[in-house]
């Protein structure tokens, strides 16, 4: 044993604020046989945010077969990048690049040199028809720029879309069968809705907020098992198709003033439940369904004991992980993993068992510090070893990592790669271009996109959908936020026409950050109970800068239940 079991005081190594590793800590540290470590929770997310690339896209020539290849890397990125056809191929072989472990320099430094020779993927993209423009999904048909979806199909620029969703455009938090939606956000089992949060088994729902159960309502928050609800009134069937006819939906211009009441709506009206969390034992966090023991945990489902997850399905006995799971347990520091037991520190790995210190290995088993390795078994930096030198040699390496403090940490954020920019770090903890170099991060000054090359104007696009030509798939638009640079596609304007949606204003960035905004955030705030009279604390996911209504579950039930 090399770990205390009582609670400890720490100074984070990266921004130098006190954080506890508590006695539970110490005890899950020592089950894997690591250290404790250096850095706090928080600053632990941000150096996995800073290796998770998601939705920022280029082209380049497959290092291979040179054909013009959809990645992650941009082409001044210094990998060897294969398209994932040439990378699943045997047309090359990971212990190619094997090397010895050199016991006189660091093994990060010579981690990195491998990574330079071993070939990356260009994306992680699975099982997949007519889905290129996509990344951290599988299983999916006709998927276009979405990312983290899931067995869909005829998804477009939508995130975290699981479960046999389809039809869906710009999406985000889609869990189960979501179906005919349209700009819906932390939704389950919902049909043809509209600009709506937290829907489930719902239909036909239009600028809604918090419902359940419920089928045509329009413009109203926390309704259960209602029908023709109509801006919080209820109505007859007759009386709400009526008020739906003076309503142009097909209208930009109407859709704007939409927009406005909706975003006034949640802030003034809506009621929140201090934390999203259902079905759950002795857990903390928020989006947290069917799981026990959770804690520090957001958007988990069918976690157990756990603790400091961002992102996951399907986890046991498992500490900061950040998007892994289906069966994922005994694994520390990991991003990007699935179905994986007792790996720990891993970047973009799936079906793996006792892995450490790897990148974009896959069907692997007893693998140290190796880089695009498939189907490999005893691999230490891509060479192969007998199980008996493995397993000396592997904690030879250890031992020298501890004395040179490199091992019980992930993978340093200098090294990844891709830049800061172009991750979610830049999404839920944004720093300016001289914060990052300053840490000795890196920052992309190239990033996709391009400028001034519209056709048509903002003011001249048609106001209503029923007013857009074929035409318009040949014009090119611009960004009424960011002035970037897009196009329609014509499944998009199909989809458009029939759901009778005026054609975007905004880019597919624009529009992600909008639904990206929406949703709660991953990180707990103190607060108090905002029903007069209820003097109940809690930590709740809602920032209390934020000016929502939120409310104990006590108060919150006997409001909306």
């Amino acid at each position: 044993m090399f770990m205390d079991t009582k609670a400890e005081n720490k100074t984070c190594k990266n921004c130098s604020k006190d954080f506890t590793i508590s006695a539970e800590d110490f005890s899950f540290y020592e089950k894997i046989k690591v250290p404790p470590p250096t850095w706090c929770p928080t600053c632990r997310q941000q150096r996995r945010y800073s290796w998770r690339n998601e939705r920022t896209l280029y082209r380049r020539p497959c290092d291979l077969c040179q054909k013009s290849t959809v990645t992650i890397y941009s082409p001044n990125k210094p990998f060897k990048v294969y398209c994932n056809l040439c990378w699943w191929s045997d047309k090359w072989d990971p212990a190619s690049v094997g090397r010895d472990f050199d016991f006189t320099r660091p093994f990060f430094e010579q981690f990195r040199e491998l990574q330079l020779e071993a070939p990356r993927m260009a994306l992680l993209n699975k099982n997949s028809t007519n889905s290129e423009y996509t990344n951290h999904s599988g299983n999916n048909k006709n998927v276009f720029l979405s990312f983290c979806v899931f067995d869909g199909e005829n998804i477009m620029h939508s995130n975290w879309v699981m479960k046999n969703s389809r039809e869906c455009l710009d999406c985000s938090f889609i869990n189960e069968k979501g179906e005919r939606l349209y700009e819906c956000i932390d939704s389950k089992t919902s049909y043809q809705s509209q600009y709506s949060v937290f829907l489930k088994d719902c239909s036909s729902c239009l600028y809604t907020y918090d419902l359940r159960g419920c089928n045509d309502c329009f413009m109203s928050t926390n309704l259960r098992n209602k029908s023709y609800v109509f801006r919080n009134v209820q109505l007859t069937r007759e009386e709400y198709k009526e008020k739906m006819k003076e309503i142009d939906l097909s209208s930009f211009e109407i859709r704007e003033a939409l927009n406005k009441e909706f975003e006034e709506m949640v802030k003034n009206v809506a009621i929140n439940r201090y934390v999203i969390s259902e079905r759950n034992v002795n857990s903390t966090g928020s989006f947290i369904f069917d799981s026990k023991n959770a804690n520090q945990a957001f958007e988990v489902d069918q976690g157990e004991n756990v603790k400091y997850i961002y992102g996951g399905v399907d986890l046991k006995e498992s500490y900061d992980i950040y998007h892994a799971g289906y069966n994922t347990e005994l694994c520390y520091e990991l991003h990007g993993c699935t179905r994986t037991s007792n790996c720990q520190f891993c970047h973009l790995c799936y079906d793996n068992l006792n892995i450490s210190y790897c990148d974009t290995c896959q069907n692997s088993q007893n693998l140290f510090g190796c880089v695009s390795v498939k189907k490999g078994e005893y691999m230490i930096f891509n060479k192969k070893y007998s199980k008996e030198d493995y397993l000396v040699l592997k904690e030879r390496i250890i031992e020298r990592m501890k004395s040179t403090g490199e091992y019980g940490e992930f993978f340093p954020p200098e090294m990844a790669p891709v830049y800061y920019n172009e991750t979610q770090g830049n999404l839920y903890l944004p720093m300016t271009k001289e914060e990052v170099l300053a840490k000795g991060w890196q920052w992309e000054d190239n990033l996709p996109g391009t400028f001034g090359k519209e056709t048509v104007s903002t003011a001249n696009m048609p106001d209503k959908i029923t007013d857009v030509a074929d035409s318009y798939l040949k014009e090119v638009f611009a960004c009424m936020s960011c002035s970037k640079n897009y196009n329609i596609s014509q499944n998009e304007l199909l989809f458009y026409r029939k759901e009778n949606i005026p054609l975007p204003r905004k880019c597919p960035n624009c529009r992600y950050k909008r639904r990206f905004d929406l949703h709660p955030k991953r990180q707990l705030w103190d607060g108090s109970c905002m029903k007069e009279g209820c003097k109940n604390e809690f930590k709740t996911c809602y920032q209390p800068s934020s000016g929502v209504k939120v409310y104990c579950d006590k108060c919150y039930n006997e409001v909306v239940y």
